[in-house]
């Protein structure tokens, strides 16, 4: 479980610098090259139940690691992840679906819309989130609103 305030390091091979968890993963585009406002980016959701959802997004707005986030359908919540991360999520409690579009930046259903001059969708990185989602479910059974 991540603590906050605590610098979290993914593993790593060795040669290779660790990377610090927390910033969300720059996007490219086609061909490897920096992501434009046009491009299409391939994401992927991730989608939490409405009370489990919102302290997450509480806990990654401490952390400053919250990309782009929308109100799901009913009483969900949206967390857009980079695309591939439906193959390896395993969290009960939570689904990941894959091809997900994101809504135009002035759509009413987003929680965090995309910022910036340009108004760019930025993905969660899909560690960080689980670790959120996981400390949320802590917080929400010791005050005795779990299980979920």
């Amino acid at each position: 479980m991540m603590v906050t305030g605590i610098p979290q390091f993914r593993s790593f091979r060795a040669g290779e610098l660790p990377r610090l968890l927390g910033s969300a993963p720059e996007l490219r585009g086609p061909g490897g090259r920096p992501a434009r406002a046009g491009d299409q980016q391939p994401y992927d959701t991730v989608t939490a139940p409405l009370r489990l959802g919102l302290e997450a997004l509480d806990i990654l707005r401490l952390r400053r690691a919250c990309g782009s986030v929308a109100q799901g359908v009913g009483m969900t919540v949206a967390f857009l992840v980079p695309g591939g991360t439906a193959a390896s999520w395993h969290l009960p409690g939570t689904s990941c679906s894959s091809g997900a579009v994101a809504l135009t930046a002035t759509d009413p259903c987003w929680l965090v819309p995309p910022a910036g001059p340009d108004a760019r969708t930025v993905a969660t990185d899909p560690w960080v989130l689980r670790s959120a989602l996981c400390e949320a479910a802590c917080t929400l059974t010791a005050s005795g609103l779990g299980p979920l």
